[in-house]
């Protein structure tokens, strides 16, 4: 599986920005990608999360009511879009997802809590200045 983001850059607080993760390379139907974020500084956490059967999307607390995570199917792409954007958003944005041989409800919630066997993508750096 590969991973690949895109969409990062310079925004200003108050903006939105819309990530790209487009993923290639998955041997199963049945997957979850999930957006993840570290600032400087800060350790590494989960933002939202998608799987390939279900619209319904996975949210950390952190940043519910400003996220909105997405699927294209048809170009394999999982969008993430952050608004309003704050200046403790900067950050490196990574994309990461898990596969299995079946479907499950809680492949989301087993990709936050198992980050080390998923596969990343290399990150895409968001600076919100104010």
């Amino acid at each position: 599986v590969q991973l690949v983001e895109s969409g990062g850059g310079p925004v200003d607080a108050g903006g939105s920005t819309r990530l790209s993760c487009t993923a290639s390379g998955f041997t199963s139907d049945y997957y979850a990608i999930g957006w993840f974020r570290q600032a400087p500084g800060k350790e590494r956490e989960g933002v939202s999360c998608i799987r390939s059967t279900s619209d319904e999307s996975f949210t950390l607390n952190t940043m519910m009511g400003r996220v909105a995570i997405a699927r294209d199917d048809a170009i394999n792409t999982v969008y993430l879009k952050i608004n309003p954007l704050k200046t403790e958003d900067t950050a490196v944005y990574y994309c990461a997802a898990v596969s299995y041989s079946s479907d499950s409800v809680s492949l989301c919630q087993q990709l936050f809590q198992r980050p080390d066997v998923a596969t990343w993508g290399q990150g895409t750096l968001v600076t919100v200045s104010s």
